[in-house]
């Protein structure tokens, strides 16, 4: 409840919804109670999203979301961004609690005081948020070698997102922590992580489309983003975004190496495993903003393992003196411990519900979308200057087709050509919009925000683009040209 509270605070700071991916999610999620678990997905047929290759790579992702589809869908939206999180926090909490770490709820608490940036990102309706509570639960059996457990999340974990690779990391890390530490490999956690992903891959209600969506959405990441025009969660934080957004996580990190070394002795499998782990999403989270969805959890739990040998023996030396004196220095600590965590807790709360308070409005092109509806034959492609107005656009209207959504690339793998011709386009560097738009994408209707000044005042000089609905957030033209 405490988890589900402290998320409602952030949720519920605005009416509207963080994200714009959360449109997408949400109404796939409906269309899924609506026309079956496969929907046939044609929304955009000039990427390698189209009807024929579609994968749905959040697909029990979508199944948690179909409870939240009866009623107002903006607020089913909002309350599985409450919900889901808070799952997963409580998963981190039994993994420290099965681990036997002192204190363990307060740990787990303090996961709503570890970053404004981890507690915003985490309220935005992705998978990403069911993600870090899989991931404690693959470390807490892998530190049990509970192997059958791990080949049951590995085929979980691949039907509902696509970091199903960061499964087989964590259990590589281990084996090499316990090479380190005991001289041994474990093999096992990491041969059937292996093989529960495997059998996630082939045993999959998308398959073979799954492998090679799989290939293709992870390889652009790999080689040059710039490139891919993606977004801004993809590029690295500047240091002093950094020290403002996790600040609290840095200084848990930098805590457990003191409690590592104050602990006198020599470093044990798990906590060295907890460290490797901690340092690898410190480097994808340096590496990439998306990424700070992991680096705080896992820095805390790192703290947790690195303090609790300490801690522990603070609690079992004074347990019999506390006994006789109520407020003996252990209780003390304890509370001072509380009152840090609830502390930091309502300031991350209080910054990310700041954050929360810029989300755009929910009805962001509503009225547009609706237009397109009403006044377009069925099926027909929307040519819009935005990617990531594809959801909102979905949301409201999945009478139309779109050219690109949820990720550029995926039109960019599609057809490079058409896709370098659309950015020229919507830039404003392309004259004859009509004729181009036309011949090269067969569509006579165009939305964009008003922010596209430069495409605006080319298309407002084009006598064949004639603009038949504009609002304060969109405007709709129409080509009249003949092709």
């Amino acid at each position: 409840m405490f988890f589900v509270i402290g998320l409602a605070l952030v949720q519920y700071a605005t009416p509207n919804l963080p994200d714009n991916d959360g449109f997408y999610h949400i109404k796939f999620a409906w269309l899924m109670r609506t026309e079956g678990l496969k929907p046939d997905f044609n929304w955009l047929p000039l990427s390698i999203l189209n009807a024929e290759d579609y994968y749905d790579h959040h697909f029990l992702y979508h199944i948690l979301l179909i409870p939240f589809t009866f009623g107002d869908l903006v607020t089913g939206a909002k309350w599985a961004a409450i919900i889901i999180p808070a799952l997963s926090f409580l998963a981190v909490w039994f993994f420290l609690d099965q681990s036997r770490v002192p204190l363990a709820w307060v740990w787990a608490a303090a996961l709503l005081g570890a970053s404004e940036a981890f507690l915003f990102r985490m309220s935005i309706p992705r998978a990403q948020a069911l993600s870090v509570g899989l991931l404690a639960l693959c470390m807490l059996w892998i530190n049990q070698e509970k192997i059958w457990h791990l080949l049951a999340l590995g085929f979980l974990f691949v039907w509902s997102y696509n970091a199903f690779p960061l499964l087989a990391v964590l259990a590589g890390l281990y084996a090499l922590a316990s090479l380190i530490t005991d001289r041994s490999f474990r093999w096992k956690p990491l041969a059937f992580v292996l093989l529960g992903i495997a059998l996630g891959l082939v045993i999959n209600p998308y398959f073979p489309q799954n492998i090679l969506f799989t290939i293709n959405h992870i390889l652009p990441k790999l080689t040059q983003p710039e490139v891919s025009g993606l977004g801004n969660e993809w590029f690295p934080y500047t240091t002093a975004q950094v020290l403002e957004n996790a600040f609290p996580a840095l200084l848990l990190f930098a805590s457990a190496t003191l409690g590592i070394g104050l602990s006198g002795k020599k470093i044990d499998k798990f906590t060295l495993f907890a460290l490797v782990t901690a340092l690898l999403f410190a480097l994808m989270f340096f590496q990439a903003r998306r990424f700070v969805e992991y680096f705080p959890p896992f820095t805390l739990i790192l703290a947790a393992f690195a303090w609790s040998p300490l801690i522990g023996n603070l609690l079992n030396s004074s347990k019999q003196a506390s006994s006789r004196h109520p407020f003996h220095h252990r209780t003390w600590g304890v509370v001072a411990m509380i009152l840090l965590v609830i502390l930091s807790s309502a300031f991350s709360i209080m910054r990310a519900g700041n954050i929360m308070r810029t989300a755009k409005p929910a009805d962001l092109y509503a009225d547009g979308a609706r237009w397109l509806q009403d006044n377009t034959p069925a099926g027909s492609l929307v040519f819009h200057t935005d990617w990531d107005d594809f959801p909102r656009l979905f949301f409201y209207n999945s009478h139309n087709v779109y050219l690109a959504g949820l990720d550029p690339t995926y039109f960019q793998l599609y057809d490079e050509h058409l896709y370098n011709l659309w950015v020229k386009i919507t830039r404003g560097d392309v004259q004859n919009l009509s004729a181009s738009i036309l011949e090269n994408f067969d569509t006579r209707f165009v939305h964009t925000d008003l922010k596209h000044s430069d495409f605006l005042d080319v298309a407002g000089s084009d006598p064949d683009m004639v603009e038949v609905f504009r609002d304060d957030q969109n405007v709709i033209f129409k080509i009249i040209a003949e092709p």
